[in-house]
């Protein structure tokens, strides 16, 4: 006969078990798990089975081990996931991607009736089409004011209806219509909220960036930088290459309003004094100036016009004979 484990026991081994998982693993994921059986939560035990591990428990409980083992190894960065533990919650530690493994645990996903009381997770819309229903059950319809008609027998729903909107609770109307219907609305898992990596802590929207969006962000900021630099005239790398360049604009300014010069000034007071040389310097580089394509027509015109030489060839002896 097996001897039962005592709830000290289990509360010991459980403690022992979440310590240990600490000390090994750097990477864990808080994920909410409401309304996830227990077969759901095996399937997704197995197929992150071999780099990462599930572990639930009570909150007081996971809160408490947290606490001491913290203090036990000195490591008050696990003190970070306290705040996390809100909840029906539950976590992953992991030894691979971030990403990948959260994309892993999405997949595993179950269809769920709307149950009465549960507050819809996203808008049901039900479809417009043949419902296969008698019109003994047009009551409903009528009910959530759901515009219908009777085709070949059966109820047929004319136009698309927002039957629960994301945020409310699911009335009894609602759920024995979706029922009769077959329609499974909802859908449950595993849903990460926050991703703890060594101390830190942020949002799972963090492992969707990508390197261009990463250098995106980068550039604002470089942006938000060179902008205030320049608002408070205080030099910085990235603010310095404008600094000079308005700089040159303010002195070329002064040199073109007074008789001051200066080497690069000289080439723009050349300009101004001779604007012609605007449309010379703008024009396209190997295109012929003005005037020269009509002139060189006028040449090609007259070659053909003169008579063809004769070579020596032509007159049956060469000069060196």
């Amino acid at each position: 006969m097996a001897v039962k484990t005592s709830k000290a026991d289990k509360k010991i081994a459980y403690d022992h078990k979440l310590c240990q998982l600490l000390d090994e693993f750097s990477q864990i994921l808080i994920a909410a798990a409401d309304n996830v059986g227990s077969n759901q939560l095996q399937n997704i035990r197995q197929g992150l089975r071999g780099e990462s591990v599930v572990l639930m428990g009570k909150n007081t409980m996971m809160k408490r081990s947290i606490r001491l083992h913290a203090e036990k190894t000195g490591n008050n960065a696990f003190l970070n996931l306290i705040p996390l533990l809100v909840g029906n919650v539950g976590l992953i530690f992991t030894k691979g991607d971030l990403k990948e493994v959260t994309e892993e645990v999405s997949k595993y996903k179950v269809g769920a009736p709307a149950r009465v009381g549960l507050v819809a997770p996203i808008d049901v819309i039900v479809p417009p089409g043949n419902t296969g229903l008698d019109p003994s059950q047009t009551s409903f319809f009528q009910v959530l004011n759901i515009p219908t008609k009777i085709n070949k027998g059966t109820v047929e729903i004319i136009t698309p209806v927002e039957l629960i909107r994301k945020g409310e609770k699911v009335g009894s109307s609602e759920a024995a219509l979706l029922a009769k219907l077959g329609i499974r609305p909802f859908s449950y898992g595993l849903v990460v909220l926050s991703v703890y990596d060594n101390g830190s802590v942020f949002s799972p929207e963090v492992l969707d960036l990508t390197e261009d969006d990463l250098i995106e962000k980068f550039a604002i900021g470089v942006s938000m930088v060179t902008s205030l630099s320049l608002a408070i005239s205080y030099p910085t790398l990235a603010a310095a290459p404008h600094m000079f360049i308005n700089a040159y604009k303010n002195v070329l300014a002064v040199a073109v309003a007074t008789e001051y010069s200066f080497p690069q000034a000289d080439k723009v007071k050349e300009y101004l004094e001779d604007p012609s040389k605007f449309a010379v310097a703008a024009a396209p580089v190997g295109a012929a100036p003005v005037g020269a394509a009509p002139a060189a027509a006028a040449k090609e015109e007259e070659k053909k016009d003169e008579p063809a030489e004769e070579s020596d060839d032509d007159m049956g002896f060469s000069l060196f004979d």
